[in-house]
């Protein structure tokens, strides 16, 4: 048995003593990720295919609806958040990912343009407690938000506290669920070892969410393939992954998704559709996203 799937394990028998439903397992090997190389390479197939999009006329709203488009720095003004909003219904973005403070705003310039509004919960350190999370995500939801990226407790998971962190995540996947949006886990992959890595994704599964996520773009480092990869491993194609945190250009954007990214956090996201129609873009600012 291998290393991760070693660790797997581990954690499934950590939740059953908690209390904790357990993944659906592979059914052909048994193990709780699809470890069969043909559905692996199928997770990848489709991602290869969605970059196809951008290649036709078509192509730059079916791109458009991978990105969330980001800004979250802590000194944005209420202009910029209008801004934002105004390029994310002209290109017809999945979301705009902002700060809770401007969800309200972000939710009334977006009402009928079909663009969502995504805000963060415990970020960008994941310090906080599970009750506070949990209250963020449920305020967030109630002015305006469709989609919650939560940070893990961090600390708690490279302590091995396996509960905290399964309390951590499931309080917010539940807020979510009971208003319909959609929940989202920010596992911090630069901080991680790969064996941590795997745990952070097996909780999030088990918990119910609906996506993990690399990074919070605060971090010494940002997404990569590689990790989106791993990620989509242990995954399998149930959940969506998200790849966030340096993500700037064209060929950044074609790497995480062919790995098998489902969404891109982005704050160059105007400039990625640019590309993929062949304009010229101005280069991309790094906003910690």
């Amino acid at each position: 048995m291998s290393d991760y799937r070693r660790v797997i394990e581990l954690i499934l028998e950590e939740l059953t003593r908690a209390g904790a439903v357990a993944p659906t397992r592979c059914a052909c090997h048994g193990f709780t990720f699809d470890c069969c190389p043909d559905r692996v390479r199928g997770v990848l197939d489709a991602g290869a295919t969605r970059l196809g999009l951008h290649a036709t006329d078509g192509g730059a709203s079916g791109l458009s609806g991978l990105i969330d488009h980001t800004l979250l720095k802590p000194d944005a003004t209420a202009a910029e958040i209008e801004q934002l909003c105004k390029e994310a219904a002209e290109w017809k973005f999945a979301t705009v990912c902002v700060n809770p403070t401007w969800v309200a705003l972000a939710a009334e310039r977006l009402r009928g343009t079909g663009v969502l509004v995504c805000s963060v919960v415990g970020f960008p350190l994941g310090a906080t407690t599970p009750d506070v999370k949990q209250f963020e995500a449920r305020r967030a939801i109630f002015d305006g938000a469709s989609e919650i990226d939560m940070v893990i407790n961090v600390g708690a998971l490279k302590s091995g506290d396996v509960r905290l962190v399964t309390d951590d995540i499931r309080g917010v996947v539940s807020a979510c669920h009971a208003a319909g949006a959609t929940s989202k886990v920010i596992i911090e992959t630069a901080l991680l070892t790969d064996e941590e890595k795997v745990t952070a994704c097996t909780l999030a599964k088990a918990a119910g969410a609906d996506f993990v996520k690399t990074s919070t773009g605060f971090g010494p480092g940002g997404a990569t393939a590689a990790d989106v990869a791993l990620m989509r491993r242990i995954v399998g194609d149930e959940m969506g992954v998200k790849a966030s945190g340096g993500v700037r250009d064209l060929e950044q954007m074609k790497a995480m998704v062919a790995a098998g990214a489902t969404r891109i956090g982005a704050s160059a996201g105007v400039r990625i559709v640019k590309e993929s129609r062949g304009e010229a873009a101005t280069p991309a600012k790094a906003s910690g996203y």
